[in-house]
């Protein structure tokens, strides 16, 4: 088990002067080595990591954003040179340039380092043989979750994404024991194991490692029941230099943040204002031991909340709660804010609809008479459903009025065929926003 007690259930005053430690040398690090934090430093006072005499006093160091990153592509935030740097990742760029992350030897070691501890925390052991269902490439999840499993020692098999079948086989083959893959894929292969002709038991899963998008407890509870596994939450991102910023132990009460070398805190996305701990707001978060591409107060733009009681597992690092949404998928319709998950929610989760629809769903959002309309596509279950006008009409305004009471919002709800959306095998696409098209 790669369990490191002595970090991990520091007492809370041993981890703040840790922290404070770290954050100082942080501060200095990157006003040394970044012109542009030397620059964005110099113009908040802070000249110098012995600024900062309490954590509190981070508030005072001015916020990083995915513009200020982008701004700065390739390598403006780099605080090494290029010869130190042993690898390179990079986000997809799909809404503009890619977010590029730097690693050291160093770097590279503590990563492991986290996401060995995350998985250990979630039941992981060198006895497992573990299955990676991401894509392979730039992208942080594939390899971080790899070299973390197999500094734990456990068995590692690089699936990479695609060839569902494939997937199955190996399963079934190689003994597979863990899982990692996007929940949304995770859903589509345990459908397949479902309508497939081996049975359950000719699988030996126990774990569904299960990050690099949001997940409902709705959805799953539904992954769980189709599969006979237990599945754990991970978080993390490219700008924090990718999976093994916190995870769930087995308690699955929240997940911990490695604190040894993230500093989490939480604003007002609004106002910018700090939040009293455990209020919801905006994550944003502080690296303090990265070397090749250190981050000061990253706004994340995941809203969540942090937990600062020791958890019943004996770790006492602070625990963040599944990110309820982003402040970049927020749709507003109306005026109303909507996130994809609380419809999510909805569908999965509501008896007398959830066992009459399928858990993939598409949000169309257009744009008439200078109005937001939301279209909201699932699939039906049965397709023999369809022959019935009365049955379809039940189930239509069933969800209809189960989106209303939740969102305060008028949707159209359209019923599809079985099979008629698209299934992801990476993050999926729930969103088609035609608003711009449309004006």
């Amino acid at each position: 088990m790669f369990y490191q007690k002595d970090i991990e259930t520091m007492k809370r005053a041993d981890l703040d002067a840790l922290q404070l430690e770290r954050l100082r040398r942080m501060v200095d690090y990157c006003y040394n080595n970044v012109p542009f934090y030397n620059e964005r430093l110099k113009a908040a006072g802070i000249t110098s990591g012995d600024r900062i005499k309490t954590l509190s006093d981070i508030q005072y160091i001015p916020f990083t954003t995915k513009d200020d990153i982008r701004d700065h592509y390739p390598f403006g935030m780099l605080a090494r040179p290029m010869k130190d740097i042993v690898r390179i990742h990079a986000s997809s760029g799909t809404t503009g340039k890619p977010t590029v992350g730097a690693y050291t030897q160093n770097d590279l070691d503590n990563w492991s380092d986290n996401v060995a501890r995350l998985c250990a925390a979630a039941g992981v052991t060198d006895e497992d043989i573990i299955q990676i269902a991401f894509g392979y490439g730039l992208f942080t999840g594939a390899l971080g979750l790899h070299y973390g499993l197999e500094k734990l020692g456990a068995t590692v098999i690089p699936a990479s994404s695609g060839n569902s079948e494939k997937q199955l086989m190996m399963m079934r083959d190689f003994g597979v024991t863990g899982l990692v893959a996007t929940p949304s894929y995770a859903i589509y292969l345990s459908e397949l194991v479902r309508e497939g002709e081996y049975p359950l038991s000719a699988y030996k899963l126990r774990h569904g490692i299960l990050g690099s998008e949001g997940c409902t407890a709705e959805m799953r509870e539904r992954i769980e029941r189709n599969f006979g596994i237990r599945v754990t939450d991970n978080y993390g991102m490219t700008e924090l230099g990718g999976p093994g910023v916190s995870g769930e132990c087995e308690c699955r009460c929240g997940l911990h943040f490695a604190e040894d070398a993230f500093l989490p805190e939480i604003i007002d996305p609004d106002t910018l204002e700090r939040k009293a701990p455990g209020e919801a707001g905006e994550l944003v978060v502080t690296t303090l031991l990265r070397e090749g591409f250190p981050v000061l107060r990253y706004r994340t733009k995941d809203i969540t909340r942090i937990n600062y009681e020791p958890c019943a597992c004996g770790r006492t690092h602070a625990r963040m709660d599944k990110v309820m949404g982003r402040t970049d998928d927020m749709l507003i319709i109306k005026g109303v804010n909507v996130f994809p998950s609380q419809i999510e929610s909805v569908l999965v989760g509501t008896k007398g609809i959830s066992d009459k629809i399928g858990p993939h769903y598409q949000l169309v959002v257009r744009r008439k008479n200078y109005m937001d309309n939301l279209e909201v596509k699932v699939e039906l279950i049965d397709a023999s459903l369809l022959s019935s006008f009365r049955e379809l009409e039940v189930l239509q305004r069933a969800i209809h009025d189960r989106l209303k009471s939740v969102l305060g919002l008028e949707t159209k709800v359209t019923l599809a065929e079985p099979k008629s959306l698209e299934r992801f095998q990476g993050k999926a696409k729930r969103v088609l926003d035609l608003r711009n098209m449309e004006d």
